[in-house]
């Protein structure tokens, strides 16, 4: 399946548009996440723990997007979008949520 950004694709031609299709994730930032992140704030630098959180978030939001669409009878996605959001007391999870257009390419 095609999963792209743009709205269209080179040399391929939209036969039929299904409708919008979504995936999220929602992950929880733990203690030990926390504590290392602030370790990193103080000193500079990338928190690695973060980041690898924030990939498998967006990974499993494209592939649930990925199986909607499927069972939606489509064969790609267009024009996906990734939005981050904050939830719960402090900011304690993360939601990452996939929008796209969920389309049957000849």
């Amino acid at each position: 399946m095609i999963v792209t950004t743009t709205n269209t694709i080179e040399g391929k031609k939209v036969s039929r548009y299904i409708g919008i299709v979504t995936g999220e994730a929602i992950i929880g930032a733990n203690f030990v996440k926390d504590f290392f992140a602030s370790i990193t704030d103080i000193v500079g630098g990338r928190s690695s723990s973060y980041e690898k959180g924030l990939r498998e978030a967006k990974d499993i939001a494209i592939a649930e997007l990925q199986e909607n669409a499927q069972r939606m009878g489509a064969n790609a996605v267009l024009a996906v979008d990734l939005d981050y959001e904050t939830l719960g007391q402090g900011g304690s999870m993360l939601m990452v949520s996939a929008s796209g257009t969920a389309v049957v390419l000849e």
